[in-house]
């Protein structure tokens, strides 16, 4: 009876669905971190004063920033890696043959989803972990050089960036395989609710989220 419900798994099968499957649990941690970092340490760290700083921040940010950076670099390379494999290996497809990543309505929401995680992903590598590296030492050590309040103004507006792409993103994996068309009205539709969302999430609730807890 099972053999019913059976298809064929051969070897381009098993290898795309194990990337999605590390797609998935990376992009799960690395996106629910960025969450953390700006929907609840951002309101957090502002209740802390210098002593408390010394305290947690060094033992806290290297803990999650081990994971967010290497969640961020695992969804990168699944990601492409799934996309690369499913056009190039699988299939003759490539960039604009029949399912292409250009020339396909999936292709298309995978191609913009995956030009957005890139940014994110860079911003991670090469913005908001070595600012981060320095921001930590300099709070273990009790100091605030002159060039402090800039690298942390330059992390913050990374990562803030990052969460605002997040939904966008979310939204263009999704439609890949559940949306049926692909056009510029709904890519600017899906920006701008997902942007005001992260707006209402960051500016709205997330400063009042567990502040009266008695």
């Amino acid at each position: 009876m099972l053999d019913a419900y059976a298809g064929t798994l051969d070897v381009h099968t098993i290898h795309l669905f194990a990337l999605r499957w590390i797609h998935f649990i990376a992009g799960v941690i690395w996106i629910g971190h960025l969450y953390f970092f700006n929907f609840v340490n951002a309101n957090f760290a502002k209740t802390l004063d210098a002593d408390g700083k010394r305290k947690v921040v060094p033992q806290l940010m290297p803990r999650a920033l081990f994971w967010f950076r290497w969640g961020a670099m695992f969804t990168f390379l699944s990601g492409w890696g799934y996309a690369f494999w499913k056009v190039f290996l699988a299939t003759d497809a490539g960039l604009f043959g029949v399912g292409g990543l250009l020339n396909s309505v999936w292709g298309l929401w995978i191609t913009l989803g995956g030009v957005l995680g890139t940014i994110m992903w860079f911003n991670v590598w090469f913005i908001i972990w070595p600012a981060q590296q320095k921001l930590i030492r300099w709070t273990k050590n009790g100091e605030t050089p002159a060039e402090a309040a800039a690298l942390t103004k330059r992390a913050f507006m990374a990562s803030r960036l990052n969460t605002y792409l997040s939904v966008p993103l979310l939204f263009c994996m999704g439609a890949a395989s559940h949306f049926p068309s692909f056009s510029l009205p709904t890519v600017i539709l899906a920006f701008v609710i997902g942007c005001g969302l992260v707006w209402v999430f960051c500016n709205k609730i997330g400063p009042k989220a567990g502040a009266d807890f008695k």
